[in-house]
């Protein structure tokens, strides 16, 4: 049976100091704030970059990797599922279509996603943007009476 979004909340949910939020508009697990897994479905920009390949079908799970090196080494395994696309070029995270994966290697991949960025200090909460101040309007000087 393939692994669907409510298997990974399972899992994700019970690692300690997990939370469950919305970034990028879509559903993300985090871990001292920072993001290491989210729902990830194709944009349409994405859609027209695969041409005339097909999509992976099903659920599709964005998770972090460690770096680039970590990335590369884990795609080059061939593990079912796991890919990438132009969008996450130089990005330090990896795609898994759920439909096609093993349970063993997404949680292997959640879990070690979970250890490196739980090691990351707690994440700043980002500053509300101040009101901003009205911008002073010039009067304009009033026109001189035409002489006659």
């Amino acid at each position: 049976m393939p692994l669907r979004f409510d298997d990974i909340d399972a899992m994700l949910t019970a690692l300690p100091d997990v939370t469950v939020g919305a970034k990028w508009n879509q559903r993300t697990w985090m871990v001292n704030g920072h993001g290491f897994a989210w729902e990830r479905p194709f944009s349409k920009a994405d859609l027209r970059r695969f041409g005339d390949q097909t999509p992976p079908a099903g659920e599709v799970l964005a998770v972090r990797v460690e770096d680039l090196d970590a990335k590369d080494a884990l795609l080059a395994m061939g593990l079912p599922g796991f890919f990438t696309i132009e969008h996450f070029n130089g990005y330090a995270a990896v795609l898994i279509a759920l439909q096609a994966a093993r349970v063993k290697d997404v949680r292997s991949a959640l879990l070690e996603a979970h250890r490196f960025m739980a090691a990351k200090p707690a994440a700043k909460a980002k500053p509300a943007k101040a009101a901003a101040k009205p911008k002073a309007v010039k009067a304009k000087p009033k026109p001189k009476p035409k002489s006659v």
